[in-house]
């Protein structure tokens, strides 16, 4: 169905243009404020979930994080609602489907997406006010930004130290290698422009930034004449236009705005750098270096640059049948492809880069003669048509297909037209493609035309930077003795009046943090805005090949799944699992070598993949079974050869590449020791509860941080040929397990292509129908744990768990409710404001039976598990109110009704269903929680989380061993 469009025009806006998109199925408006000239991009899409955001441009010129402290500083109190914390409240509040704020290199944007219009103009009304008239407390800037204070707050004989969210925030982004490489290359590829800063900010350098620094850059680049607007949705543009005008725009004149944006000054000769980055003192530094090379390449906002970039990546780095991308994989320089391998788009000038890890310093030149003698062959030989025709095909699926299951839709289409809004192109360029894919379709005609690119872009462009991050395991150290003799210095100096100053500061932002604010003036959804019941797709069954079939609104594609359970496995068998769902992608099939294999996949389809999946009853978490399911997606044009290719690989994936099977676990390991940083609470979660429940203890072997340590050893192991070989033998003997099962399938797409899809199916799985084998089962697990992982982090991950009940016990409606009420009464102003850390909360686990607690990225550790503790004394000695509760409900009631894409509804629906939780069941939670009460919430949490039955976990750096010990918990070495 086509965008409704509605031609009324605000009387204080001028309509620049509109253009419709077919292959997007909307209308892109452009408008501009007569009076301060602030832009208004608005994405009219038939579309309940409408998206707001506004950017402001943003270009810092140091490394304090004045843009990200700001973007926090901004969200804590406003002029129309002067509450504390009205980000927070907000969304206790709110049936949002998303609401957050970022810090780009360039801008700062604040997004919300809401499927209730009621919602949605609440949430407007209180962005605005946030943006455009926020407070700035200097206690906020404390608390968001940084602040000195003694260790004991009160006792100025302790030693000083620095707190703060944002810096903990960043010492934690920053304790990642990837981070150090990026922000460092960057550094080196813009030597005068903004890039060559980290906008989030440097941990050293944030402790420079002064409060009045803070407000001096609002003041500059807060106001709407350096403002993008930008909506999507059906809610029409004047209706937008008449809440932005009322609630903002009206108070303001135009301002000429003087913002360093300019390119970057080019260098005429290529640059060698070698820096050092921090690693645990005594670890083995063997393998540990990153080198990247980085070009910088033209605007990222002029449509025939962007593409041609686009166009020269996919070509040297798509897959492993890609030139580049297969020296890096196969040479023995590095263990594995950097994962900064790629094009950087989102900049004003555009970045391409490549590289390795796990390779040692004195190889950087070997590297550089690697990828200059590869891009002189492709620039000698040229590429194929049928290789340049698959990348057109990727680049048009990925433009065509509905994205949104963990992001709203529309809020990606936003964000892919605000580099050019923000750099002076054209968005609607950039979002609509067909017309420039036309034009590269008859420029690849040209057998010149892509080696003149990788010769102009690549080859004869000398503003080129050869990067060498190599581990130094003294530099924390040295890192956190600069920082004890500055703040010992700092204090010695202190006067008697400082020393008060900050005594009363630490004072105040503690009784600010512990004052109740009336959010009665905050705008609120209640339980009467909560629709009873969210329409689930529909979907009929086709019994003559048990296949599930959904008619859904997929833009032009269409997916399939072969859906089958697993066959009874050995432990062994098990523990191979995650690397063959990994690899069957990524081996040869039939008479194809994996290259053939990659450029089959790319010509043919948006990729396929395995992946596997396990989950307790509805009523026993106990009683695991689990399912692997192959997935492959296409335009419905390549249908036919989608469900062939699937086919295929189920049938005749081989592995018999030794040394394609050894790159890629390689890979694997490189990838899932970078994610710890990033992803350290979950981790920490999973360690904690894995002796609550079959799932549970699966996903920390196989996927959580015994996985990744088993990784490790996997990939140690393999560089023996022998058990190289024996590996190998694993995999195919799990293949042929596998493919011997029933199986069921899953299609998805518009309803006039399904027909068809269904007869291409039957035809070509005719005749092979599987055997019902003894499916897999796991025994019962149940057991404590307390445990310390060790890695090179800054900041601390903590978790405690609890044994808890399956989905459809009476009870996990309320510990659903449960954890959104300690977040928010309790546990957000003890571990992120008090604390300083980035985040904290807690969430009952229904599929594995758990409630756990958790902190993110978290200056503090043995004080943060005794937070959780206390969070449980708070909720049974505290008279709390009912609005409290209603908050924490509708949080449950909005994650639930979270929209996904029409795709990603069909396939949650299907699998769960595959696991009994059907319509009927979710209706029954639903109802359960909408009835929770607060006497509910004390009677299950002195039921199941008993202090002395919890399970502990921390991820933490090796400083804290002697602390971790003498907590009790047993040392795991990552």
């Amino acid at each position: 169905m086509a965008a409704v469009i509605d031609n009324a025009t605000h009387p204080a806006f001028e309509k620049l243009r509109s253009h419709r998109i077919d292959t997007l199925n909307l209308d892109v408006e452009e408008y501009r404020h007569k009076k301060t000239g602030a832009r208004h991009l608005h994405l009219a899409a038939d579309n309940d979930e409408n998206v707001f955001f506004v950017a402001l441009r943003t270009f810092p010129m140091d490394s304090t994080g004045v843009a990200h402290v700001l973007e926090h500083t901004a969200l804590c109190g406003s002029e129309r609602y002067p509450v504390r914390d009205p980000f927070f409240m907000m969304i206790r509040r709110s049936l949002n489907t998303f609401m957050n704020a970022f810090t780009s290199s360039d801008w700062t944007a604040y997004p919300f997406a809401s499927m209730n219009r009621k919602d949605f103009d609440n949430l407007l009304s209180v962005y605005l006010d946030s943006v455009f008239f926020s407070k700035l407390d200097p206690l906020d800037f404390a608390q968001e930004g940084h602040r000195l204070e003694f260790e004991t707050p009160d006792d100025p004989s302790t030693d000083l130290v620095y707190k703060g969210v944002v810096y903990n925030e960043m010492k934690g982004a920053m304790s990642s290698a990837t981070s150090q490489l990026w922000q460092n290359l960057s550094s080196h590829l813009f030597p005068t422009t903004t890039y060559h800063y980290n906008s989030g900010g440097e941990p050293d350098h944030i402790v420079d930034l002064s409060y009045d620094d803070l407000i001096r850059f609002y003041r500059h680049h807060y106001h709407p004449s350096n403002a993008i607007f930008a909506t999507y949705g059906n809610i029409p543009a004047h209706e937008h236009h008449e809440r932005f005008e009322e609630l903002a725009l009206k108070r303001f004149d135009k301002l000429d705005i003087e913002l360093p944006v300019r390119d970057e000054k080019r260098m005429f000769a290529p640059v060698r750098v070698d820096q050092g980055y921090g690693v645990s003192e005594g670890e083995d530094m063997t393998n540990k270096t990153h080198i990247v090379v980085g070009w910088l390449l033209g605007h990222s906002f002029d449509l025939q640059e962007n593409l041609e970039g686009q166009l020269l990546s996919a070509i040297l780095l798509e897959n492993s049948a890609s030139p580049l991308m297969r020296a890096l994989e196969t040479t023995d320089i590095g263990q594995a492809p950097s994962p900064m391998c790629g094009l950087e788009d989102s900049n004003r000038e555009m970045t391409f880069l490549c590289g390795v890890e796990g390779s040692e310093p004195e190889k950087q030149n070997d590297l550089e003669k690697l990828i200059e003698s590869t891009l002189e062959k492709v620039a000698e030989e040229g590429v194929s048509e049928e290789r340049l025709e698959a990348i057109l095909h990727q680049l048009e699926l990925h433009q065509r297909e509905i994205a949104g299951d963990s992001f709203p839709y529309g809020l990606q289409l936003i964000m892919s037209a605000i580099a050019p809004m923000v750099h002076g192109g054209d968005p609607v360029e950039l979002l609509d493609l067909e017309p420039v894919l036309a034009t590269l379709r008859e420029k690849i005609r040209d057998p010149e035309f892509i080696p003149g690119l990788i010769r102009r872009k690549l080859l004869d462009n000398p503003h080129r930077v050869t990067l060498t991050l190599r581990p130094d395991d003294k530099l924390d150290a040295r890192r956190q003795q600069a920082i004890r003799e500055a703040l010992a210095k700092r204090k010695a100096e202190l006067t008697s009046e400082e020393v008060g100053q900050i005594v009363d500061r630490a004072k105040a932002l503690e009784e600010r943090q512990m004052r109740k604010d009336d959010d009665s003036i905050l705008p609120k959804v209640d339980l009467t805005d909560v629709p009873l019941q969210m329409p689930e797709p529909e979907a009929r069954f086709d019994g003559d090949i048990s296949a599930t079939v959904f008619a859904r609104g997929t833009n032009g594609l269409i997916y399939e799944q072969v859906v089958l359970p697993l066959p009874a496995l050995t432990e062994e068998e098990l523990s191979v699992l995650p690397y063959y769902s990994a690899l069957i992608s990524e081996v040869g099939c039939g008479d194809l070598d994996y290259l053939q294999m990659q450029d089959r996949i790319s010509a043919e389809s948006g990729g396929i993949g395995a992946s596997f999946t396990a989950k307790g009853r509805i009523d026993d978490v106990q009683d695991l079974s689990g399912y692997m399911i192959f997935s492959g997606k296409a335009l419905a044009r390549n249908r036919t050869v989608l469900t062939k290719l699937l086919r295929d690989v189920y049938t005749s994936a081989r592995f018999d590449e030794k040394d394609r099977i050894r790159e890629i676990v390689a890979q694997i390991r490189a990838r899932r020791e970078q994610a710890v940083t990033g992803s350290g609470h979950a981790l920490a979660m999973g360690a904690a509860a894995q002796g609550m429940s079959p799932g549970a203890w699966l996903s920390f072997r196989l996927g959580g941080l015994a996985g990744i340590r088993g990784t490790k050893e996997l990939d140690q192991s393999l560089k023996d040929p022998a058990a190289l070989d024996a590996f190998c033998r694993q995999l195919a003997s799990l293949h042929g397990r596998i493919r011997e099962q029933a199986r069921e399938f899953l299609i998805i797409g518009e309803e006039e292509q399904l027909p068809a899809l269904i007869d291409d199916l039957k035809f070509c799985w005719q005749g092979d129908t599987g055997v019902d084998s003894s499916r897999w089962k796991m025994e019962p697990v149940s057991f404590a744990t307390r445990e310390a992982w060790l890695t090179s982090t800054q900041v601390n991950f903590c978790a405690r768990a609890y044994s808890t009940v399956p989905v459809d016990h009476p009870d996990a409606a309320a510990l659903s409710v449960l954890g959104g009420f300690l977040r928010n009464g309790y546990l957000h102003r003890a571990i992120r404001e008090k604390g300083g850390a980035y985040g904290g909360g807690a969430a009952q686990d229904s599929v594995n039976g758990n409630f756990r607690f958790f902190s993110y990225r978290d200056p503090r550790l043995a004080e943060t598990l005794e937070d959780f503790d206390k969070a449980l004394v708070w909720l049974q000695e505290t008279d709390h109110e009912y609005q409290e509760l209603e908050e924490s409900i509708l949080g449950v009631i909005g994650q639930m009704d979270r929209p996904r894409s029409p795709a990603g509804a069909a396939r949650h629906a299907f699998h769960n269903n595959l696991f009994g939780r059907s319509p009927e069941q979710r209706a029954r939670f639903r109802e359960r929680v909408l009835s929770v009460t607060l006497d509910d919430l004390k009677r299950v949490a002195a039921t199941w989380l008993v202090p002395e039955k919890a399970s502990t976990a921390v991820v933490t750096g090796p400083d804290n061993r002697a602390l971790v010990e003498g907590l009790g918990l047993n040392i795991q070495e990552l």
